[in-house]
């Protein structure tokens, strides 16, 4: 045997054991079957419909959005009038599309409207139906259209890096449905769905109002009693978080007065970070800071206001009401009780951005282990029954040659896993498809190359020659099937989600696998079994 060969086959037998030590691990070398079984399986990671898990269908709430865009345009319009003195008697709501200014001064109508058309391009004005000097806005179809897209954008983005957070194996989050804004999520049996699902729950609409009564009401009707069944302009009422009292039963629920439109919000915060708290000993808070643009904002707004409580509103509900007392600019704390756990998860919802707008279940599907484990019960099943199929017509046909192609093959499959294990990737349902379809490949470029050693064989070349002429000239058709299969397989990838992308990974490494072994490996086998066969002997092909 020459040197080079030798080498070759040193070669080789690396690979074979960087995989085993791939799948199997090499600390402790395991005793027995189970040992190895147990390496095995905590090795190779399985996607949602192979080990169960939980299937959301969500769906977005973007009127919300749209609503809360027509709530700060209205305040930046009063605004805009009363820095004009332009006399009017009412700047209100109609809609989540609409707000009337009612009984705007006729000689200031000109000057409203062009101000109102320079510092509002996304808003039609137009003369109100049935008023002489009311004047209505209404939002462009274009702007609620791009509202929508952007608020579902956002959500999307915003749930997937909660989830993305929590470290579950190849979650899916894409949407879903045809134009009724929706969202499936797929969450595999990696770690704790029912934590990821409160995470995905917890909207994190973290908003900041002046507190415009420090009294708490026990009831909406009580605070609507206390200020003559009308609530002051441009305020809301907000219920307080509810808690259990030193008894164990939930306290009372309070409601508050706050200021309608919020100084700060979620989409403000550039970081969150749950801490001991220093006032409630056992309790944690959680630190946040917020963007350059919010503290410009927030550092007026809370000198204005020293000694008046500020509103800390989380998911609708006021969690605190701390008295400011002095100037913030940047930075502050939400008090409110929390458990270590919750401080955290409140701080991971809030650093992976706010939800734009409230999400609706309309669907919740979990995925038992006994269909998973029916599902590749199956899929061993079809790749077993496939290979063997293969192994017995490569035998049959190609005699002592199939059985080059037959080790060629097994040792795609265990390189194929190994690369799964070692890249942490995710084997699906489709990945299984995927498995089978690179045993096809294989067995498609030994047959190409198989058959041109036989075509050098009938022109009467000898078996050395016949086999490097066969593999130089199947050489070129192999790599140009395999690479535009390749290239196929990475725009899936690309585009492609969930069980689409499993299936597109799971072909590119094994077709990589298969070029290694149908090309290097075959040929190391052939040329080992011609160094040993006598000169006049006849290959088995």
């Amino acid at each position: 045997m020459s040197s080079n060969l030798k080498w070759k086959l040193i070669f080789i037998v690396a690979v074979i054991l960087v995989c085993f030590v791939g799948l199997f691990g090499i600390p402790n070398p395991p005793k027995s079957f189970a040992a190895l079984k147990s390496n095995f399986t905590n090795r190779i990671k399985l996607g949602l419909d192979l080990q169960g898990g939980t299937h959301l269908i969500l769906q977005v709430q973007v009127q919300e959005a749209v609503s809360q865009e027509t709530d700060q345009v209205l305040d930046n319009v009063t605004k805009a009038l009363r820095d004009k003195t332009i006399r009017y008697d009412e700047v209100r709501k109609l809609s989540d599309t609409q707000i009337l200014v009612h009984n705007l001064a006729p000689e200031q109508a000109g000057t409203a409207r062009n101000i109102i058309s320079d510092q509002f391009p996304d808003w039609d004005i137009a003369p109100a139906p049935g008023e002489a000097s009311g004047y209505l806005l209404t939002m462009k179809a274009s702007h609620v259209a791009d509202i929508s897209q952007r608020t579902m954008d956002q959500a999307e983005e915003t749930i997937r890096r909660r989830i993305d957070a929590l470290g579950l194996t190849e979650p899916l989050v894409a949407p879903y449905g045809q134009g009724d804004n929706e969202i499936i999520v797929e969450l595999p049996g990696e770690g704790d769905p029912n934590r990821a699902k409160s995470v995905i729950q917890a909207g994190g609409q973290l908003e900041l109002h002046l507190v415009l009564d420090s009294t708490p009401y026990p009831s909406e009707a009580a605070a609507m009693a206390a200020h003559g069944g009308v609530l002051p302009p441009n305020s809301q009422l907000v219920q307080g978080k509810s808690s259990a009292s030193t008894s164990g039963q939930p306290s009372p629920v309070s409601w508050y007065v706050v200021d309608r439109v919020p100084v700060v919000t979620g989409r403000d915060l550039r970081s969150a970070t749950a801490v001991r708290s220093t006032k409630n000993i056992g309790f944690y808070d959680v630190d946040f800071t917020l963007s350059t643009d919010a503290g410009r904002r927030f550092g007026p707004f809370t000198e204005q206001n020293i000694g008046k409580q500020l509103g800390i509103v989380l998911e609708h509900r006021l969690q605190t009401a701390p008295v400011i007392n002095g100037r913030i600019d940047d930075t502050g704390v939400i008090e409110g009780q929390f458990g270590e756990q919750e401080a955290n998860d409140l701080g991971l919802v809030l650093r992976s951005g706010a939800l734009p707008a409230s999400i609706k279940y309309l669907e919740e599907r979990t995925v038992g282990p006994s269909l998973g484990a029916d599902s590749i019960r199956h899929g061993v099943q079809a790749s077993i029954v496939s290979l063997l199929v293969v192994m017995i017509f490569m035998v049959v046909y190609y005699r002592l040659s199939g059985v080059n192609a037959i080790v060629a093959l097994i040792l795609n499959l265990i390189i194929l896993l190994a690369a799964l294990a070692y890249f942490g990737a995710v084997l699906t349902l489709p990945g299984i498809a995927g498995v089978i379809l690179t045993i096809g490949m294989g067995v498609d470029s030994n047959v190409l190359i198989f058959e041109r050693i036989r075509e050098e064989l009938r022109a009467s070349k000898a078996p050395v020659s016949a086999v490097d002429m066969g593999f130089k000239r199947a050489f070129l058709t192999i790599i140009d099937t395999h690479v535009t299969t390749v290239v196929s397989a990475l725009f899936l990838g690309l585009f492609g989600t969930g069980p689409v992308r499993g299936f597109a990974i799971t072909l590119v490494i094994g077709l990589l696998a298969n070029l290694f072994t149908s090309v290097y490996v075959s040929r190391v086998i052939f040329d080992w079994h011609l160094a040993e066969m006598p000169r006049e002997a006849e290959l088995s092909i």
